[in-house]
């Protein structure tokens, strides 16, 4: 199937097509007396007519691509993507703990958690509450760095002004994912206990709930949150290679170390650490899948032939050519299958080639009728993987489908899904249509990103959304009382700007109740992967 992409007319064969259509006009009376047409034409009919030809042609085509690189899209855009990927970033200073900037935009949010790791007599000061809760889970946060920094590694050259919010998301947690592993084979996985943290109500400005400090070490490892925060901070080095190279290092030689132990000391954290960690961020889908990924991300921030090695040879081992099709905060077979197939079809590492082949299976799942197909779609045209925060797989899956498609056309290679050609082009409508979805093309005409479009979830799961903000009620909110707000029907006082909510069921269905954490409750790692596409498609529309 390579030579379909010859059936496209590029700016340069247009150039020679008019040239050749020019010489044929202007010198047809030289042609054998059986061109009957030519002859009977005279010059000026001729050149109407070559113009027309001309017109016709470019409005087909587009202006060159040297004036529009992306022309897969027309460039009239239903949504403002520029808009929601500015919300999409805003978002992350709605989840931050710690002291909180002058620049802060999120301005009902104050300062918290100022004595996080006290109890430990470790600064873990900063970094992101997760979701709707006052808990600092390290497992999704190093997920959620991962994805940001691979948003902006991807996508960033397209971001304009936004890179530098995009940065200072992804600092705010490196920062804090350095103090987590200041000491070597040790890493602080978790502030806070997540039980009695849930039993409360309360704004993150008046936590009184236990800030309990939860590690893994030698004795009970966790490669799944290590080659994770591995991956984060490896990924993170490239984002600030260019503007900060001494922090780029920083970065880089800790997540060496940091990978070094989780690849020593195996092991799941939510064996040793299940009363803490689960039923909210347990391992389920092993440790196997993080080191595969944290190799990924070191080979490609390193370069050092070691990280390639260990990957040739532990791949299979560590599930490569696993088929399982979900990519999150827990499982990353197939973000590693993406990376790494990049390193066989750009870079052109051929020991790596099998890895575009376990790639293209991910997608093929995703093509509805396809060999191998297996997703599912709700009415309105929703990936549906699960009912408790699905969006977390719609962003997740749009970003790979983005970036793949990128890869493949720096590759000029397309994905064959048994007899079916699926282009980089398809790739991008099949994102595209998503991340519509997410922003209101849907049966509700809702917009779940919170403070996009005209219409948009009024009654999220996030506490201190819900609650009178600290400028507008000074005094504390205790434990128990902001469960009466809680079960309200009042719309939340503070705009989450940008935050996705967990999305409809798989019938479109959207309740909007703040009791409904499943449907309505923001998290960081939905967002992360959504900077990149939102970026991206901002780019293709001229928006950016």
């Amino acid at each position: 199937m390579e030579n379909m992409r010859y059936l496209s007319i590029t700016s340069s064969d247009s150039t020679n097509w008019l040239v050749g259509l020019l010489v044929w006009f202007l010198y047809s009376e030289e042609q054998p007396q059986s061109s009957k047409m030519a002859l009977s034409l005279s010059l000026f009919t001729r050149l109407v007519l070559l113009c027309w030809f001309t017109t016709s042609l470019l409005l087909c085509n587009g202006f060159p691509a040297a004036f529009h690189p992306h022309h897969h899209h027309p460039h009239f855009a239903k949504h403002n993507y520029r808009d929601a990927l500015t919300k999409s970033i805003i978002f992350f200073e709605g989840q931050r703990s710690g002291k909180l900037p002058p620049n802060q935009r999120m301005t009902w949010r104050r300062d918290s958690g100022l004595t996080d790791g006290a109890a430990m007599h470790v600064d873990l000061v900063g970094g992101y509450y997760d979701a709707g809760d006052n808990v600092k889970f390290g497992f999704p946060m190093a997920f959620t760095t991962t994805m940001l920094s691979w948003s902006v590694i991807e996508f960033g050259g397209l971001m304009k002004g936004e890179l530098r919010n995009a940065r200072e998301a992804i600092r705010w947690a490196t920062d804090y994912l350095l103090k987590a592993t200041v000491h070597p084979d040790t890493i602080y996985v978790q502030v806070g206990d997540a039980n009695k943290d849930h039993a409360c109500w309360e704004r993150p400005e008046d936590m009184d709930t236990p800030r309990t400090v939860i590690k893994i070490d030698r004795n009970y490892p966790g490669s799944d949150v290590a080659g994770e925060t591995a991956a984060a901070l490896a990924a993170a080095s490239l984002v600030f290679r260019r503007s900060d190279p001494t922090y780029s290092k920083l970065l880089v030689r800790r997540a060496i170390r940091v990978f070094q132990f989780a690849d020593k000391y195996r092991g799941a954290y939510s064996n040793g650490l299940k009363k803490f960690v689960c039923p909210f961020y347990c391992s389920y889908s092993g440790y196997q899948d993080e080191l595969l990924w944290g190799a990924a991300w070191l080979h490609k921030a390193t370069r050092n032939p070691t990280y390639l090695n260990y990957i040739q040879v532990n791949g299979q081992i560590l599930g490569a050519a696993e088929y399982d099709n979900t990519f999150g905060w827990d499982n990353k077979h197939v973000g590693a299958r993406i990376l790494l197939s990049k390193a066989f079809l750009v870079q052109k590492l051929q020991s790596l080639h099998e890895y575009k082949d376990h790639a293209d299976n991910f997608i093929c799942s995703l093509i509805p009728g396809a060999s191998f197909s297996s997703a599912q779609y709700t009415p309105g045209g929703l990936l549906f993987k699960m009912s408790d925060s699905n969006m977390q797989y719609v962003t997740s899956t749009s970003f790979l489908l983005l970036t793949y498609a990128k890869y493949l056309t720096s590759a000029h290679r397309v994905v064959n899904c048994g007899g079916t050609t699926v282009t980089a082009k398809r790739l991008r409508t099949i994102a595209k249509r998503q991340v519509d979805y997410i922003l209101g093309d849907n049966p509700l005409k809702m917009s779940y990103m919170v403070g996009y479009g005209p219409r948009y979830p009024q009654r999220i799961h996030h506490r201190g959304s819900s609650l009178p903000s600290v400028g507008a009620h000074p005094a504390r909110i205790q434990c128990s009382s902001g469960f009466s707000i809680m079960k309200s029907q009042s719309p939340n006082p503070n705009v989450l700007v940008g935050a996705i909510v967990g999305g409809p069921d798989q019938h479109d269905r959207f309740p909007d109740e703040r009791p409904d954490y499943e449907q309505s409750e923001p998290s960081t790692y939905m967002n992360a992967p959504l900077v990149g596409a939102l970026a991206y498609l901002a780019h293709s529309f001229g928006q950016l």
